[in-house]
C-alpha cells in the first residue's frame, strides 16, 4: 500500500467513527461537511516552526517561531483554520521562539509567554509573560519568569487554576510550575519529564515543547523529543491525574514520528475544531538533512481510542478533510 494510500485510510477510518471523540460527539458530526473541504501539508510552506493557536471571535490567531527579522512574533489569522493571512510584528526582542498564547477570560487580557535572550546571561534563553488587550497585540509589559529555560506554556484547568510547562536547563527538563495569576508563580517548581527514551536521546538528550490537553479528567502532556534540527525529532506524549504529576509516558511513543517524505515533526499546539475533532498544529523540517532548521507549519489529526490512547499522524502532500468550522464562510 502507497504511503498515500495509507494515509487517506487512517484518516478516514478516524473520521469515520475510530477513537472516543465519536463517542463524544456522535458518529455523525465526525464525517466530513457537504462540499468537503480539505487542506493539505504544508499549511503555511515558510520557513517557520513551532506553532500556537488561539480563537477569539471566530477568528484563529496563529503565531510562530522564525517569521520576524531581529526577533519577535507576528501574528496571522484565519476564519478555518487552512487558509492564513499574515499580520503585523506584535512583539519585539532578541532571539525569540516557541511563543504561546492564553486567553483570560476574566479579565479579556492575552497573555503572550514568550522564549527569548536572558538579560542575565546573554548565552541563555528565559521564558517570560507580555500582555495585550488584543490578540492583535501589541504585548507589552514583557516579564522574565525563569532564566536558563525554553518553551513556556500556560495551561487552565477547569477549576481555573493555572499551571505554567517550560523546559529548564541544563539537561531539558519539563517543569511545572503552579501560578496565581498569569504573571505570579506559586510555590516551588517541579520537574516532571527528563530525556529518557532511545527516541528521546537519538540525536542529543532532549525533552521540549510542553502542551497540555485534558481529556475524560485525564491530563495529557504532549513533548516533543529528540533534536529538533534532526529528521528523527518526534511527538511523544505523558498522562498523570494531577497537572503536576507524576507523569507516565505512553508505552507506544512517538505517537507522531518521521515517515516517508516526513521529516522532523514537533513542537506544536492541540485544539479542538467545532465538531469536537482534535486538531495538532506543528512543523515538520523540509528535507532530511542534518542539523538545520529549514522547517514549515503542518497540520493533522490526533484521536482517541476507546482506552484513552492518544495517537496522531503527520502527512505531507496529501489532501485531506479540512477541520469543522461552523462560522466559517468561504470556499
Amino acid at each position: 500500500m502507497s504511503r498515500r494510500m495509507l494515509l487517506l485510510f487512517v484518516f478516514f477510518a478516524v473520521w469515520n467513527g475510530g477513537g472516543s471523540c465519536a463517542e463524544e460527539t456522535g458518529k455523525d458530526s465526525l464525517l466530513p461537511p457537504g462540499g468537503e473541504r480539505t487542506y493539505q501539508n504544508p499549511i503555511l510552506d515558510r520557513r517557520m516552526a513551532d506553532p500556537t493557536v488561539v480563537r477569539y471571535k471566530g477568528i484563529f490567531y496563529l503565531y510562530v517561531t522564525g517569521d520576524v527579522l531581529g526577533g519577535g512574533y507576528r501574528y496571522w489569522s484565519s476564519t478555518d483554520l487552512v487558509d492564513w493571512r499574515r499580520g503585523p510584528v506584535v512583539f519585539r526582542r532578541r532571539r525569540c521562539w516557541a511563543p504561546d498564547v492564553w486567553r483570560d477570560k476574566a479579565s479579556g487580557k492575552f497573555y503572550l509567554y514568550y522564549t527569548a535572550q536572558s538579560s542575565v546571561n546573554p548565552d541563555w534563553q528565559v521564558v517570560g509573560v507580555a500582555e495585550s488587550e488584543s490578540p492583535a497585540g501589541p504585548f507589552v509589559d514583557p516579564q522574565d519568569l525563569f532564566e536558563n529555560a525554553i518553551d513556556a506554556h500556560l495551561f487552565s484547568d477547569e477549576d481555573g487554576r493555572l499551571y505554567l510547562y517550560f523546559v529548564q536547563f541544563p539537561g531539558f527538563r519539563i517543569t511545572v510550575q503552579a501560578m496565581s495569576s498569569p504573571r505570579t508563580p506559586s510555590g516551588a517548581s517541579r520537574v516532571i519529564l527528563e530525556p529518557q527514551e532511545e527516541w528521546e536521546r537519538r540525536h542529543g538528550a532532549v525533552t521540549e515543547g510542553p502542551w497540555m490537553l485534558k481529556h475524560n479528567g485525564r491530563y495529557y502532556l504532549l513533548y516533543s523529543g529528540s533534536h529538533a534540527a534532526y529528521p528523527d525529532y518526534a511527538v511523544g506524549y505523558a498522562t498523570a491525574e494531577h497537572p503536576m504529576g507524576p507523569f507516565q509516558r505512553a508505552g507506544h511513543n512517538p505517537i507522531v514520528r518521521r515517515s516517508e517524505g516526513v521529516f522532523g515533526p514537533g513542537h506544536g499546539c492541540v485544539l479542538q475544531d467545532d465538531a469536537g475533532n482534535w486538531w495538532h498544529f506543528y512543523h515538520q523540517k523540509r528535507a532530511s538533512t542534518l542539523n538545520d532548521f529549514d522547517r514549515f507549519v503542518c497540520l493533522d489529526r490526533l484521536w482517541f481510542d476507546g482506552e484513552g490512547r492518544l495517537y496522531g499522524m503527520a502527512s505531507r502532500g496529501v489532501r485531506l478533510p479540512a477541520p469543522v468550522i461552523k462560522n466559517h464562510v468561504g470556499p
